[in-house]
């Protein structure tokens, strides 16, 4: 009897070496982890990459910094849209590049719950008020797993474009609450 309890012991401590080493794991498998996304130093990146690929810009001139727009909807932004509109504010004057802050005028259309947003029938007198010698603008496209991102230096007076940047962030938890619920 004891003989065959054995045997049935064995047995089952084998069937649990062999699911143990075959991969079965409780712990989540790479794929089905959250990425980990640095949204500080990532716009940060995107920044330097902006600014050293810009041709034309007058040193001590400003820059005005507007809202980054839902690419599908150009008047609607987010909290991603609003916070990457501050943090590139941020990146652009620590590395003392003139950025005038909008918020503290009142000729910038600043929409509750959007952010400030460029519309074209403003941004010449906005210019003028701020003389500001380009716009940093941004879009941003949802996809699958990520979310694109194109940020612009335009030029005020003729609308060229000085330096672009595209980049793109995985879609985490963080960024999925600063979006929109899709339908």
């Amino acid at each position: 009897m004891l003989n065959m309890t054995y045997k049935w012991f064995a047995t089952g401590l084998m069937a649990l070496m062999v699911l143990v080493s075959s991969g079965c794991s409780l712990k989540p498998t790479s794929s089905s982890t959250d990425p980990e996304v640095d949204l500080i130093a990532e716009v940060q990146e995107a920044a330097e990459a902006l600014m050293d690929n810009a041709t034309g810009l007058h040193g001590d001139a400003p820059l005005l910094v507007a809202t980054f727009a839902d690419i599908d909807n150009l008047q609607q932004s987010s909290t991603l849209g609003r916070i990457l509109s501050e943090q590139f504010t941020s990146s652009l004057a620590s590395n003392q590049v003139p950025v005038i802050e909008v918020k503290m005028r009142e000729s910038l259309f600043v929409k509750e719950q959007t952010g400030e947003l460029i519309l074209s029938r403003k941004l010449h007198s906005l210019v003028q008020s701020h003389d500001a010698q380009a716009v940093l603008l941004g879009t941003y496209a949802l996809g699958g797993n990520n979310v694109y991102l194109t940020v612009r230096l335009v030029r005020t007076e003729d609308n060229i474009i000085l330096a672009a940047h595209d980049f793109s962030l995985p879609l985490n938890r963080d960024i999925k609450a600063m979006l929109p619920r899709r339908r």
